[in-house]
């Protein structure tokens, strides 16, 4: 699940390519003028998509010419991150 606070959006509970097509829809829709920050802290199980998924959150925020931010990533997330030579494009925010 993904909620939005104020500027941010919570992404909650696991991040598996079981869950990654129904978060991505809401992400979609709630990516809108000043969200600013997508935030994995309540994330509590994750596989590759959830890679996959702030990749994607980052483009889709790009192509609406929005800045977004990620924070609070997974050691597990940053860990495959590394294994995919993307971490660069990952670059976390401080909490």
């Amino acid at each position: 699940m993904i909620t939005q606070e104020g500027d941010r959006l919570l992404v909650q509970g696991p991040v598996t390519i079981g869950t990654v097509s129904a978060l991505l829809a809401e992400a979609r829709a709630l990516l809108v003028q000043g969200v600013a920050v997508l935030d994995f802290e309540a994330v509590t199980e994750v596989d590759s998509a959830a890679v996959a998924l702030a990749l994607e959150c980052l483009r889709e925020a790009r192509a609406r010419e929005l800045a977004l931010s990620l924070t609070n990533l997974p050691e597990a997330m940053q860990n495959l991150a590394e294994l995919y030579a993307v971490s660069e494009l990952l670059r976390a925010a401080p909490a």
